[in-house]
């Protein structure tokens, strides 16, 4: 292979991110291309938006997508899978339709997307002899598991069909590494936030959506008593952690990886700190959140337990939650202004 001088990789590698056009996705994509990759992107624009290719195009280091090949496509269709996969090296797999509550109003679809679309792209690397694959997996899976912080080898039963989806894939990837010797390593994503997370949308994740919120003077609603808490997990902790998983020794594909911060942040915690952030961009929001009812699917907390991915990933954060928060708040602030002005 072409070597790059420039990249950490290493080796110029051809990569397949699916979702490409979607939140982490299109992260990956631009990290990628920012340092002399080959990508080609799948998306079937459902959940994802051409605006967020664009967007990575539009950043100079990524030389207006050279090196970039975008398939509009949809995983649930075997032959799209099969084309996607041909002549790449690595599969990243972000393609799902995310989202507890999405799940409970149309569990039909999202066994279709997340179960039949996995396997369809598993089945398809597999056959085409990708080396390394790496998928999505979800803190979900956890279930009522009460153990906390959550340890990989404890998982309960499931709370939603989104939660059964994230599991499947486990269990999938466990016989084709089994079965066929083909490894896939799945990341258990804590409540990823940063910046191209789409405020819109009933099924919007909170912290772009209580941010969208305070910059218009509107009230937030805080489902529960506030005392709720999450491992909130910055994007580029994400990224990093799928190359490292994509990159990493052989021993080391084919198990599961709790991917965030480590530690909890309560939403009233939360909410502070999205207030105090945007105050020092010079937006005062003083309305008191409004209590709603617990929301069905949830549970109460959530913290991971990240030894095993900084043990064999070598993973280590770059961002907590309050870094992160600055990092994003830019982003978020301009998006607000762009839709506030169409």
């Amino acid at each position: 292979m072409q070597t790059s001088p420039h990249s950490p990789f290493g080796q110029v590698h051809r990569w397949l991110v699916t979702g490409a056009a979607g939140f982490i996705g299109s992260h990956l994509v631009e990290t990628l291309l920012s340092a002399g990759q080959e990508v080609v992107g799948l998306d079937n624009f459902s959940t994802g938006h051409p605006h967020n290719i664009d967007e990575v195009c539009a950043n100079p280091k990524v030389q207006g997508g050279s090196g970039f090949r975008m398939i509009v496509g949809d995983i649930r269709d075997r032959q799209c899978c099969a084309d996607a996969v041909q002549n790449i090296d690595f599969v990243l797999h972000q393609a799902a339709l995310g989202s507890v509550p999405r799940s409970l109003v149309d569990p039909l679809t999202a066994h279709d997307v997340n179960v039949t679309g996995f396997l369809n792209m598993l089945d398809a690397a597999r056959v085409a002899n990708v080396k390394r694959f790496v998928y999505a997996a979800s803190s979900a899976t956890y279930g009522d598991e009460p153990t906390l912080p959550k340890i990989e080898v404890r998982i309960g039963n499931p709370l939603s069909p989104y939660a059964v989806t994230k599991f499947v894939n486990e269990v999938y990837a466990g016989v084709y590494a089994r079965v066929y010797g083909f490894k896939a390593t799945g990341l258990r994503y804590f409540n990823v936030f940063g910046s191209r997370q789409d405020p819109d949308g009933p099924y919007a994740a909170v912290i772009p959506k209580w941010v969208a919120a305070m910059i218009a003077g509107e009230p937030v609603t805080i489902n529960g008593d506030g005392e709720t808490s999450r491992d909130f997990c910055y994007v580029a902790n994400a990224v990093q952690a799928n190359f490292q998983a994509a990159l990493a020794p052989l021993e080391a594909q084919g198990d599961v990886y709790n991917i965030a911060l480590g530690c909890r942040t309560t939403l009233n915690q939360l909410y502070q700190s999205i207030r105090e952030g945007l105050a020092e961009h010079q937006i005062q929001y003083d309305l008191a959140p409004r209590f709603d009812a617990f929301r069905e699917g949830d549970v109460r907390h959530s913290q991971a337990n990240i030894d095993k991915a900084k043990s064999v990933l070598n993973y280590v954060p770059s961002h907590d939650v309050i870094r992160g928060l600055a990092e994003a708040l830019p982003w978020y602030i301009a998006d607000s202004k762009a839709r506030a002005s169409t």
